[in-house]
């Protein structure tokens, strides 16, 4: 089976979905897919890719992290062996990838990443020893000052004592000894400092040789007063190198009791970077989730091969399993044939490896037993096979092994061998597939299998259109037609000798240049007739469209003039009742000078201003409720009076232009231009505002004491009554009044007081004084 799938390309994909993992186990764990034969298990695993692409591209998840193979670390961990560094800090890459791949599932509250967060619960982490290795270990061959106190106490020592030795082989650098020394350097050989000492004074310095230079010009002393502390620091190296081991040791056995976890969890990442490398290759592709089936259907919605540029490819669409079993596609060389037979059998092999397939929404995937294939060139040189030959054994394989649940097939069977021999095989082996109630897609060019379609009951005709104008292949499958295969009119194209073209036409058979000849006039016929039909949609979607948008501006102008209407009305609302109020305060204000009983000429200038103020008021009101509606433009003409409302005036159109949408309009002596959407009609003439006719009331008031008595009353009678008290008082001009309320609980004089800050003629008030009255009484100074 496995060289069926390589036929059909199937480890392309593979490789190409690959590239996309993280994690060199993902990577292995997408070439190894297989597909599965068993339609709930496919199901599963292809709901699994659409959760990896819901959490990536959906909600944002992050892709596994990555962390190297660790080999065989784990085993030697568990059998007590000591890590180094490396393979410590690789477990804590493991460890959190583990956590973060958790903590990233389990975080969004989505329903449908039911399966991706089963998976992920399995996963084991220990965020301590994660940290606890991130905090010991800083590089590759590094351990940290803190990984321990002892360890930290130790390389504290070491750097005094490298500084106090290195400060004692200065003083040779600088003092008396400096005149024996090669250079004035310090270096090390081995482990321990020494000094370049001229070799013919290398008795002068005390100390041991260490080496000698390759000239023999110089030689290498430990000085004596450094060589205890040399050791000194030896021993304290060693000391050093015992606590990491002590340190990596320990690191080492938590690793190993955690084996058996941090395999499971390699696993576990691994199946899901898988997953998530399958759901990037469908975002890059396009693809979409195929509907999977047990009974064999196959049908593909605008499917383009995953191998061609998905920007070029033309997509195809293809149906069969459900009303007929088998679909012989004829048509002409180069036409898209075999690589829709191919397109077929991946598909359906990528759906049971949990991939999705590019091509549209609304495809329907067969899970088969078995995909069987034969197409191509299959000559074997090393078996000494013909192409024939070659054919001939695969066709023996899959009429032996495939059943009611194969999927077979076959590229142009019975080709290379007589045409009459292979035409009769064909349709043998289509026979007998038939009767074993495959299912299968063939390609032909045999004139007899076409016919063999058209009679036969479960076996349908598909054909690749061809361009007869351009003489140029269209790759679109039509079902229900079988194609011609166009070779002389390709050979045309192809610049191959007209006459020799010829020649072949006049050796074609009477039968068989008349079924080509009435196939290809009705291939030609029906994409006429499909082009036209194609044609009437688009006029038809494209004048629809254009109603469509007709309406909808229609309703848009109409919501729009209603929504102009209420807006006016509630402005010429506003505007009146503003004028009203307007008005009325003036009315008031008028009514307070003619109530005085003595009226100043200060005050008879006050009335008239006031007057003239309420005559523009009703004016303006008046106005504004002959302006609410804008000029209707196909009507406006010359002559006509208009309101422009930019200027507040009014005018007389001398011209319009509405190319522009301008027109001239004369305010008085002045001739200006305006927009036309700026321009109302007044409904009524202006008219003269009606005389304010005023008269003074003289007669004799009655006058009013200066104190008001409230004591006893509740608080509502109490400030009755200093209402009515205060009135009176302005009017007969008092400047200062009392109110008596008495001390009591206080909260009567309270409640005037708070009366009082209200008032509008109330300039000040206070308590009494004493001999006023005292709390019992409030003072009020009016305005």
């Amino acid at each position: 089976m496995k060289k069926h799938h390589v036929r059909l390309e199937l480890d392309k994909i593979l490789a190409a979905a690959s590239s996309y993992a993280s994690l060199e186990g993902g990577r292995q764990a997408v070439l190894a897919l297989e597909p599965t034969a068993d339609l709930s298990e496919a199901r599963r695993i292809l709901s699994l890719t659409g959760e990896a692409i819901e959490l990536l591209f959906e909600l944002g998840a992050g892709k596994i992290e990555y962390f190297p193979p660790l080999d065989d670390s784990l085993e030697r961990a568990e059998k007590k062996a000591t890590l180094s560094c490396k393979e410590l800090t690789d477990v804590a890459l493991l460890l959190r990838a583990a956590r973060v791949c958790h903590k990233s599932v389990h975080s969004f509250q989505s329903e449908s990443i039911g399966g991706m967060k089963e998976l992920t619960e399995r996963l084991i982490f220990n965020q301590k020893l994660e940290e606890e290795i991130g905090e010991k270990i800083v590089g590759e061959n590094e351990v940290s000052d803190h990984a321990s106190e002892t360890l930290y106490n130790i390389r504290r020592e070491i750097r005094l004592l490298n500084e106090r030795i290195r400060a004692r082989l200065s003083e040779y650098l600088v003092g008396e000894e400096s005149k024996y020394l090669q250079d004035a350097v310090i270096t090390m050989r081995g482990d321990r400092y020494v000094i370049p000492v001229k070799v013919e004074y290398k008795r002068s310095v005390k100390g041991f040789i260490h080496d000698r230079s390759q000239t023999g010009q110089t030689v290498f002393v430990e000085p004596e007063e450094v060589l205890e502390m040399n050791n000194e620091l030896r021993s304290l190296i060693i000391d050093e190198q015992e606590e990491i081991e002590r340190i990596l040791s320990e690191l080492s056995h938590a690793v190993g009791v955690m084996r058996g976890s941090l395999e499971r969890n390699i696993e576990i990442l691994s199946e899901v970077d898988s997953y998530f490398a399958r759901a990037e290759y469908a975002y890059r592709l396009r693809c979409t989730k195929p509907a999977l089936n047990g009974r064999g259907v196959v049908e593909i919605v605008k499917g383009r091969h995953p191998l061609l540029d998905q920007k070029t490819a033309v997509p195809v669409s293809v149906s069969v399993g459900e009303d007929y079993g088998f679909l012989l596609i004829s048509g002409a060389n180069t036409g898209g044939k075999t690589v829709t037979l191919k397109m077929c059998g991946l598909f359906c092999l990528m759906a049971a490896c949990g991939m999705f397939v590019p091509a549209a929404e609304g495809t329907r995937l067969a899970v088969f037993d078995g995909v069987f294939c034969d197409v191509g060139d299959s000559q074997s040189i090393e078996e000494n096979l013909s192409t024939f030959s070659s054919h001939v054994l695969n066709l023996k394989e899959i009429c032996e092994q495939a059943g009611k649940n194969s999927f077979v097939l076959i590229d142009e069977p019975g080709g290379g061998t007589d045409p009459e021999e292979g035409q009769a095989l064909a349709r043998a082996v289509l026979v007998h597939l038939i009767q074993k109630g495959c299912r299968g897609i063939v390609t032909t060019h045999y004139s007899a299998l076409k016919e063999f379609a058209f009679e036969t009951e479960g076996v349908e005709n598909g054909c690749m259109e061809f361009d007869g104008a351009s003489l140029r292949p269209l790759y679109r499958l039509k079902i229900g037609f079988p194609g011609p295969s166009n070779a002389l009119l390709i050979c045309s194209r192809l610049g191959l000798s007209e006459d020799i073209i010829a020649e072949a036409r006049e050796h074609l058979s009477d039968g068989a240049r008349a079924f080509e000849h009435t196939v290809r006039a009705a291939e030609e016929s029906r994409v006429q007739s499909e082009a036209l039909l194609s044609q009437t949609e688009e006029l038809k979607k494209e004048w629809e469209s254009r109603l469509s948008a007709l309406e909808k501006e229609e309703a848009q102008l109409k919501k729009e003039r209603e929504k102009l209407q209420l807006t006016s009305k509630a402005e010429a609302k506003r505007i009146i009742s503003a004028r009203t109020a307007e008005a009325e305060e003036l009315l008031e204000k008028i009514e307070e000078i003619f109530h005085k009983e003595f009226i100043s000429e200060a005050d008879l200038i006050e009335a008239r201003t006031l007057k003239n103020k309420l005559a523009n008021t009703v004016l303006e009101e008046e106005e504004e409720k002959t302006r609410a509606m804008p000029v209707d433009p196909a009507a406006l003409k010359e002559g006509d009076r208009v309101y422009i409302k930019s200027m507040d005036a009014e005018g007389t159109v001398l011209s319009v232009r509405m190319e522009k949408g301008t027109a001239e309009i004369k305010c008085g002596s002045i001739q200006v231009r305006a927009k036309i959407s700026d321009l109302f009609t007044p409904l009524h003439k202006r008219e003269e505002a009606p005389a304010i006719k005023v008269t003074r009331d003289l007669k004799e008031r009655t006058n009013l004491s200066r104190e008001c008595n409230v004591i006893g009353k509740t608080v509502s009678e109490a400030l009755m009554d200093v209402e009515e008290f205060l009135d009176g008082a302005l009017l007969q001009n008092l400047t200062e009044v009392r109110i008596v309320h008495g001390m009591g609980t206080g909260a009567l004089r309270k409640a005037i007081g708070d009366y009082l800050k209200k008032h509008k003629r109330v300039e000040s008030f206070r308590l009494g004084k004493y001999g006023e009255g005292e709390s019992g009484v409030t003072v009020v100074t009016l305005k």
